[in-house]
C-alpha cells in the first residue's frame, strides 16, 4: 500500500482513543462483498494479535450499496455479521439515504437510480428497468423492491446512525460543516458534504474519520482521516485502526491481495 497522505498543519496534542480501546473503521463498501469479506478476515486476524482485555469496536461508515456487484449480499452480510468480542456500529451514507427516499417516494427519490440504484435493484432481482421517468413505472419498481427486500434489510437500513464518537474521534460518512458543533450538525451534511469540509485546515471539535470522497490512498490529516479508496472502482477497501495515539491502515483488494497493516506516520 502507498503511504497515507498527511496534512501540513499540526495539532497541539495528538488525537487518541482510550488505551484499552481498539477501533476499526471501514470505508465505503459499495456492493463489493468479496473485498468486505477479505477485509473482515484481516480485521479479525489483526484484533487477535492485540493484548487480551482490549475493547474492540468496529464502525462501518456507510455506502454499503450501489455501484458494485452485490449490494444485497453486502447488506445480508452486515445484518448477520458475527464478530465475537467486537461492538458493532453501522452509520448511514448518502446512498442509503437515497434508497430510503426511493422506498418512501419513488418519484421524489428517482435520482437514486442515476447514481447506483440500478445495480442495487438488480442485486435484489428487480430488473424491469425502463421508462424511469414515468411515475407509474417508478411506483411499480418501488413495489417490486419492497417485495424482494428482506424485512431484516429494511430494518437495518432504517436504523443506521448518523454519527459515532470514540475518544478524540468522530465517525461520519462524508464529513461535517466546519465551525458548527457536532451536536448541531444536520444529517444531510454528515452524509453528503465535500466542501468546505475537505479543504478546511482548522481544527474540529473532534478529528473526523470519514469516507464518501475517493482518494487513491487513505488521507491522514491533522483534522480528518479519509478512508474511501474506491473499492467499487478498482481500488482497495480500507480500514483505519486506532489505538491510543497510533493510526494504521489495513486493506483488501478485489483480486484477493491484502495490504497492511501500514502506519500512517505521526499522529498529527
Amino acid at each position: 500500500m502507498g503511504n497515507a497522505h498527511d496534512g501540513d498543519d499540526v495539532r497541539a496534542e495528538p488525537s487518541r482513543v482510550p488505551d484499552d480501546v481498539l477501533v476499526y473503521a471501514i470505508g465505503d463498501v459499495h456492493g463489493c462483498l468479496g473485498q468486505l469479506d477479505g477485509l473482515l478476515d484481516r480485521v479479525r486476524a489483526d484484533a487477535d494479535r492485540q493484548p487480551d482485555g482490549m475493547q474492540r469496536s468496529l464502525i462501518f461508515l456507510g455506502d454499503y450499496i450501489d455501484r458494485g456487484p452485490d449490494s444485497a449480499g453486502v447488506i445480508e452480510r452486515l445484518v448477520s455479521l458475527s464478530m465475537p468480542g467486537f461492538s458493532l456500529r453501522f452509520l448511514i451514507g448518502n446512498h442509503e439515504q437515497a434508497m430510503l427516499e426511493f422506498l418512501r417516494d419513488p418519484v421524489s427519490g428517482q435520482d437514486w437510480l442515476q447514481f447506483g440504484g440500478v445495480a442495487t435493484l438488480a442485486s435484489y432481482g428487480v430488473t424491469a428497468l425502463h421508462n424511469l421517468d414515468d411515475p407509474t413505472h417508478l411506483a411499480l419498481l418501488r413495489d417490486d423492491l419492497c417485495r424482494c427486500l428482506p424485512p431484516s434489510h429494511r430494518v437495518f437500513l432504517e436504523n443506521l446512525a448518523p454519527l459515532a464518537i470514540v475518544g478524540d474521534y468522530a465517525f461520519v460518512h462524508a464529513g461535517i460543516r466546519p465551525g458548527l458543533p457536532l451536536a448541531d450538525q444536520n444529517q444531510n451534511d454528515l452524509c453528503r458534504i465535500r466542501e468546505p469540509f475537505l479543504g478546511f485546515v482548522g481544527p474540529h471539535e473532534k478529528r473526523i474519520v470519514h469516507g464518501h470522497s475517493i482518494s487513491p490512498f487513505p488521507e491522514a490529516r491533522h483534522n480528518r482521516i479519509g478512508i474511501d479508496t474506491g473499492a467499487y472502482a478498482g481500488g482497495p477497501l480500507t480500514s483505519v485502526v486506532l489505538h491510543g495515539t497510533t493510526i494504521r491502515f489495513i486493506q483488501a483488494r478485489a483480486d484477493g491481495s491484502r495490504s497492511g497493516p501500514s502506519d500512517a506516520g505521526p499522529n498529527r
